[in-house]
């Protein structure tokens, strides 16, 4: 689309203010390393130190769930991991900036529980890097909703604010309303992955304004972490019913494969920990 004569020195005008205006913000709070606080050379950027601590997910990796395969090499046909391969997720695929481990566990608590809403910008950067094909394809952006007397304790749905920055990275539309969760469920940190699932069945649906209006939309579902696929899918499985063409999930971070002796329930792959209840 041609961009009207008159456009283009509002754009820039609103170029230069905007540097502007973050260089005063960058004087008066310096640039910190969001992980350690150590300096920076701009906001919102991990220092040397830190940089590596958080490992990346990258290929190879299940091309459903973004399971990430070690030297085991877990992939068994056609790039699925076993679980993907033997219980088909609904969504279509899975993508994740960081591995949930020691080094990223305890500033995605910070961001979900601690109010360190700051970090969701850092995080959204992340996640446009490691979902850059999904969010390509998306036509509209949609977090994993909170029941809403949870979100009064809690103040704010991390997923959400992860959802709205990513719009302002892409420019894609936010629907931050489009699912609700129709009855409050158990906090599901402490639930095996198949209790998830069945703590969650039914209790998220498409919001009635937007009834009949998906039409063939292909969503893309945000939250904090992916690990055993109960609030995907039933996210998923809600927006399908709805109308949904596809949806994929992008999320910070994900859990790696579990040891044998710690295996999951097969029937879920992806979910959240510690679980938007």
């Amino acid at each position: 689309m041609a961009m009207p004569a008159s456009a283009e020195p509002r754009s820039q005008l609103a170029r230069l203010a905007g540097g502007l205006l973050r260089r005063a913000a960058d004087v008066l709070v310096p640039p910190a390393c969001f992980a350690c606080s150590e300096p920076v050379a701009e906001q919102g950027l991990l220092c040397p130190s830190c940089f590596p601590r958080l490992r990346r997910i990258g290929p190879p990796h299940c091309r459903c769930c973004g399971l990430p395969f070690g030297h085991s090499a877990e992939a068994v046909e056609a790039g699925l991991c076993a679980s993907c391969l033997e219980y088909p997720p609904s969504f279509e695929r899975a993508r994740a900036a960081w591995v949930y481990d020691e080094a990223s566990k305890p500033l995605l608590l910070a961001f979900k529980y601690g109010d360190r809403t700051e970090l969701a910008p850092a995080f959204a950067r992340a996640m446009a890097s490691a979902g850059a094909a999904l969010l390509a394809e998306a036509d509209v952006i949609a977090p994993v909703p909170l029941h809403r007397l949870r979100l009064i304790s809690r103040r704010y749905n991390q997923a959400a604010l992860l959802a709205h920055a990513l719009g302002s990275i892409t420019g894609k539309p936010v629907a931050p309303a489009l699912l609700r969760r129709t009855r409050r469920t158990a906090p599901l940190a402490d639930l095996s992955a198949g209790a998830r699932r069945r703590a969650l069945a039914g209790a998220i649906a498409v919001s009635a304004r937007f009834a009949g209006r998906l039409g063939g939309a292909r969503v893309l579902l945000i939250d904090d972490v992916l690990t055993s696929g109960a609030t995907a899918n039933a996210c998923s499985e809600a927006l399908l019913a709805a109308g949904a063409s596809a949806v994929d999930v992008l999320t910070v971070a994900r859990t790696p494969a579990p040891k044998p002796d710690e295996a999951l329930d097969a029937a879920d792959t992806a979910g959240d920990v510690p679980g938007n209840g």
